[in-house]
């Protein structure tokens, strides 16, 4: 059984595309809607979440994007995970909080730098970081399900004392420019002493390259098996 965790904003329609590819694969999937605008809410309430989703199913591959890194181990203690796989991913040092993970990363000069290299602005739009490879349509329709990620998950510190003792997979798309392919290698290499491996798409690889990603989520399920 797949479950899928957005990033920042929480909105579980980031997963429409990919959700029908793992079902036509012969597998459960679904997506966990976020509280990410409850200002109450915060990562505990998210992993509260995720295990809610995921009921009494068995052999679970918890699948998290972006901001999903960081609930992502935390749900690992509230249910049985077979495998967890890292999409463009956060990945927390025990007891971080997001909103310091930025800086502990050097993020932010990887991005500059990244622009730089590739030619586009340094300065951050939507459309140039997350939009730029998304189908026109469905960029323009991604705005209607765009919500804001309160502050309490950003000043939550990650509750965990050590990595999940869970078999773990780092994929990176790309041509992601929010987090650059190079960025997360490093950050994969350094926190979890992981390799990435890469797919096609940018930071929102769940729609503009579905099939390509839902490919390689079904392959590193059958494998667990």
């Amino acid at each position: 059984m797949f479950v899928l965790i957005p990033g920042a904003g929480g909105a579980a329609w980031y997963w429409h595309r990919v959700l029908p590819e793992l079902r036509a694969a012969g597998h459960e999937a679904v997506a966990v809607d976020l509280p990410g605008p409850d200002g109450s809410a915060g990562l505990s309430a998210y992993a509260d979440a995720v295990a809610a989703a995921a009921g009494d199913g068995g052999n679970v591959v918890l699948v998290a994007q972006s901001m999903g890194g960081f609930t992502a181990p935390m749900a690992c203690s509230r249910m049985p995970v077979a495998l967890l796989v890292l999409v463009n991913a956060m990945i927390p040092l025990p007891g971080e909080t997001a909103g310091d993970w930025w800086d502990a990363t050097g993020w932010s000069e990887a991005r500059t730098a990244a622009a730089e290299a590739g030619g586009y602005p340094a300065a951050f739009d939507l459309d140039t970081y997350f939009l730029h490879d998304v189908p026109p349509a469905l960029a323009a329709e991604s705005g209607r399900h765009e919500r804001a990620e309160a502050e309490a998950a950003f000043a939550e510190p990650c509750a965990i004392e050590r990595w999940p003792e869970v078999p773990t997979r780092v994929v990176a798309a790309r041509d992601d420019r929010f987090f650059p392919a190079e960025f997360q290698r490093r950050v994969a290499r350094e926190r979890l002493g992981l390799p990435v491996d890469e797919v096609p798409g940018g930071h929102l690889a769940a729609l503009s390259r579905p099939v390509e990603l839902a490919q390689a989520l079904v392959a590193y399920a059958d494998a667990s098996v």
